[in-house]
């Protein structure tokens, strides 16, 4: 069969006599063909208001609607009494009659497909809607040359009734890049620049990405190095990078390995000895045994939850109603998810079971009575360790925040945590880039109606007892929401068991024939999987739901936390925006991507396979240093791109970095304040001034507040500099008297310990100078009421004044030495009050000098514990002569300290 613009061809201007007695049709010809033109675009009758008192569907894809908007009485655009004055053909024909302008001349092929369709009297039958069974591109890869070299593509539509028909120009066309490709209306694509893209083809329901290539380099073919591929996931990457010309840069330093896999795996620095014993490990296997190591730190599972935390929504905001509130106690609903993540995280169970715990979550475990359910409930809600939470089986909290209640809502974040899409255009039009229609999204969402997670949803026996134990409890009866819930709580904390509310999936209603006869049944309520077969809703079609995920034939569910999990390790997925996985949205490497989502399946989910398959490839141990041919390269994963770190590590890193290794040691196990251990996401408490809060903010927290992976922002800023430069809690941490490494070096040396310079120490010097303050009152106090008993020649009264004196000393050397004013105090009460200081507290400074030998060893270890690499010897010497230049030693292991964590090498990940 010709193509429709062959057959219906006619000398342009003949408009009388058809070219074809052929009638085309609504579906196949006459609704893509007004999409091609633009009709049903967003700046025309498309829009959500139409234009011109006219609306058609976004794309074209409601072909009821749209035929009746075709033929409304009120404003027809077919005249079936004069055909050929239709505004169909009037308008469009006319540029300026039409206000978009004219979209095809009188005669041409695209007016004699409409007219025709008229003259046949415009028929549509809506409950005939034809099923496109796949939409065939010719070439299915274009490789370019040159500039300017051009290609043009075929498309053949195939349809379930076994006919094909070239469609080529009924289609749409779009590029991803038109930087490296462009393409026109009519299918030709034309080469650009250097590199790889898609072009995009639109048609009915179907969406096909050609991919297009063009070499970078002119090392292809023969000419392309010998690169060895040590796993899959290499010879994978290497296929691809073979084809554009890119030959991959370096594997990485051992240093550079170490500090990348630590930050990446475990959010966490390695500590100064651990990278000393890695670069003196001289065996073949030891970045496989660290990456082992790695695996098992309890800080892999804290960086790793709080990953699921944002893929899920662990947002405190919209939990703040869902349980009791207990004052005073640590056991919230964002605790207790984070640490029911963290459990499974730590075991390694396995992700599918994990969002089976969250998909198919139950209140109740198997058999257990509301009034035992409810028992146990309270008991979490007093276990501020979250430990019991993390043993039930199923995270209810996930059904049951304050946004995630309406069935819309919950199958736009279900699609967003667990396939890695967006569907959230189809609920008002179809999808632009994918197959996804208004309809598809209706029967969806049907999913997630019935399941009821409110403050009063409970089962007939759940209302029953809840009730009994209101009145055992003697609550009134009058109370509501958050006063019942503080008066819950309260009763809760003196060891009470009080109600909760449980999920409850409730029955779908049914819908039958008005017409059915009496006695029969209602027909059985349907909902449709994505992209899925229907199914039957009697029951908790959360079941249905999870084995649709674990199906082998999900083109989703793997793919999206393999991708996903990829990004974390390079900044970029395999498909790009990871959340976004649509069928124009293709993935920069098809084969890799099946790769990893078939070995993750067939590990059974082993999400620990799935890191050591990633981060022990050739490919995650690229040098961040470019080549010529690879220089330009962002999704081909030919060398490691720069990146900052997310916001919690770098918060971390800075923390660790800077304190003792007392601290870093802790912190390696969990048992000191970690920015990865924060569960919520909540910024309300910002206001009073919580410096990890503000700092969390300012360098992009998730928010988790929309089905967005945008809700974490990876963009540097202004303020993320400031903060490392000038902000107090940094420069603190870099003095801290008590427990910076500064001081730990200070204590080591003997040299003067830190007491805060300039604005690193404006708080401490304020506190100092009150301190000092109160302390000449107390003297010219003590003074004046000493000089009264001895006139009066009282000397029990003097005595007991002296006695009483001493002892307020001694509290205040213990408040100064807890505060590390300890050296200044003495030296003030040694200059103005007559009784020295005892002789446990010396008031003679530390020595003021440092030997090469020791400010070597410093640089070294300052290094290694900030970039995590031995100094060059040009920076040894500098930072040694810093130190050395310095009068006091100690001032000038600030500033190396300061400096190195000021570096690009230190806040970026390379």
């Amino acid at each position: 069969m010709l193509p429709i613009y062959e057959r219906f061809a006619s000398k342009i201007g003949e408009i009388t006599v058809p070219p074809t007695d052929e009638t085309p049709d609504f579906q196949r010809h006459v609704s893509p063909l007004l999409g091609r033109l633009g009709c049903n675009g967003r700046a025309c009758h498309g829009s959500f208001q139409g234009q011109g008192g006219f609306q058609l569907s976004l794309f074209g894809y409601d072909f009821k609607a749209d035929h009746a908007a075709l033929m409304d009485e009120e404003s027809p655009r077919i005249d079936l009494e004069d055909k050929s004055e239709s505004m169909l053909l009037t308008y469009p024909s006319d540029a300026d009659a039409h206000g978009g302008g004219q979209r095809f001349k009188p005669g041409s092929w695209e007016y004699w497909v409409l007219r025709s369709w008229v003259e046949a009297g415009a028929d549509f039958s809506p409950g005939k809607v034809q099923k496109l069974e796949r939409l065939e591109v010719q070439p299915s890869t274009i490789d370019f040359q040159h500039d300017g070299q051009a290609a043009q593509l075929k498309v053949i539509a195939h349809w379930e009734d076994g006919t094909n028909e070239d469609v080529t120009c009924l289609c749409r066309f779009h590029t991803n890049d038109s930087a490296i490709t462009q393409i026109d209306e009519s299918g030709i694509v034309t080469s650009e620049d250097v590199g790889d893209t898609h072009v995009v083809v639109s048609y009915d329901k179907a969406v096909v990405p050609v991919q297009t290539l063009r070499a970078v380099s002119s090392r292809v073919g023969d000419s392309y190095p010998a690169i060895a591929a040590s796993t899959e996931v290499d010879r994978l990457v290497i296929a691809k990078l073979r084809k554009l010309g890119i030959v991959p840069s370096d594997l990485c330093t051992d240093a550079e390995f170490l500090r990348r896999v630590s930050l990446d795996m475990t959010g966490t620095l390695p500590t100064a000895s651990e990278v000393q014993a890695f670069l003196d490990d001289s065996a073949a296997d030891k970045r496989q045994r660290k990456v082992a190591e790695l695996l098992e730190r309890p800080t892999y599972a804290a960086r790793w939850t709080t990953f699921f935390c944002d893929m899920t929504g662990n947002n405190d905001d919209q939990l703040n109603n869902v349980l009791p509130n207990v004052q005073g106690s640590q056991s919230k609903p964002d605790s207790q998810w984070y640490h029911w993540i963290f459990d499974r995280v730590e075991r390694n169970v396995p992700y599918d079971e994990m969002v089976a715990g969250i998909v198919t979550a139950s209140s109740r475990l198997p058999g257990e009575s509301y009034r035992d359910y409810c028992d146990s409930m309270s008991e979490i809600c007093r276990d501020d360790n979250g430990d019991m939470y993390a043993e039930r089986p199923g995270l209810v909290h996930y059904w049951a925040r304050r946004n995630f209640q309406s069935a819309e809502d919950r199958a736009i974040g279900f699609a967003y945590s667990f396939l890695g899409v967006r569907i959230q255009c189809a609920q008002c039009h179809k999808h632009p880039f994918d197959q996804w229609s208004k309809d598809d999204f209706d029967n969806f969402e049907k999913l997630f109606a019935n399941v009821q997670t409110r403050a009063n949803s409970m089962t007939p026996e759940g209302k029953k007892v809840s009730k009994e134990l209101i009145e055992e409890l003697g609550v009134d009866s009058k109370l509501r929401n958050n006063q019942l819930r503080r008066e819950f709580g309260k009763h809760i904390a003196n060891g009470k068991t009080v109600p909760f509310p449980e999920l409850v999936v409730g029955q779908p209603r049914q819908r039958g024939s008005k017409n059915r006869g009496r006695g029969k049944a209602s027909a059985a309520p349907k909902a449709r999987l994505l992209g899925g077969d229907w199914v039957d809703m009697t029951g908790d079609p959360r079941e249905l739901l999870m084995q649709w995920l674990r199906s082998p034939d999900n083109p989703y569910f793997a793919k999206a936390i393999v991708n996903r999990v990829w990004a974390q390790y390079f900044s970029v997925g395999i498909i790009n925006p990871v959340d976004d996985i649509n069928l124009a949205n293709a993935p920069s490497n098809g084969p890799l991507l099946d790769y990893l989502a078939d070995g993750l399946r067939d590990n059974n989910f082993d999400l620990k396979w799935l890191h050591r398959e990633i981060v022990l490839s050739d490919t995650y141990q690229r040098s961040w240093q470019p080549n010529a041919t690879n220089e330009s390269d962002k999704h081909n994963f030919s060398r490691a791109l720069l990146r900052r770190l997310p916001a919690e590590t770098s918060y971390d890193a800075l923390r660790q970095a800077l304190v003792d290794d007392t601290y870093a040691n802790r912190s390696q196990q969990l048992d000191a304040p970690r920015a990865h251990l924060i569960a919520g996401s909540s910024t309300r408490k910002l206001a009073s001034g919580n410096d990890t809060l503000y700092a969390l903010n300012i360098f992009g927290r998730n928010v988790r507040e929309s089905n967005c992976d945008c809700d974490r922002s990876e963009e540097p800023s202004l303020l993320q500099t400031v903060f490392v430069l000038n902000d107090d809690a940094v420069l603190s941490w870099i003095e801290d008297p008590k427990a910076s490494w500064v001081r730990q070096i200070a204590d080591k040396f003997d040299w003067p310990k830190p007491t805060g310079k300039g604005r690193a120490s404006a708080a401490k010097q304020k506190q100092l100078e009150q301190l000092l303050g109160r302390l000449k009152q107390q003297h010219d106090a003590y003074i004046t009421r000493l000089n009264t008993a001895q006139k009066r020649g009282n000397e029990k009264i003097v005595a007991q004044i002296q006695k009483g004196r001493k002892q307020q000393l001694a509290k205040v050397r213990q408040a100064a030495k807890r505060n590390g004013f300890l050296p200044q105090v003495n030296k003030w009460l040694a200059a103005n009050v007559e009784s020295k200081p005892s002789p446990s507290e010396p008031t003679q400074s530390p020595t003021a000098s440092a030997t090469p030998t020791e400010a070597q060893w410093v640089v070294k270890q300052a290094y290694l514990r900030t970039l995590n690499r031995l100094p060059s010897e040009n920076e040894r010497d500098i930072a040694t002569h810093f130190i050395l230049d310095e009068d006091n030693p100690t001032a000038g292991v600030v500033g190396l300290m300061w400096s190195l964590v000021n570096t690009k090498e230190f806040i970026l990940n390379h």
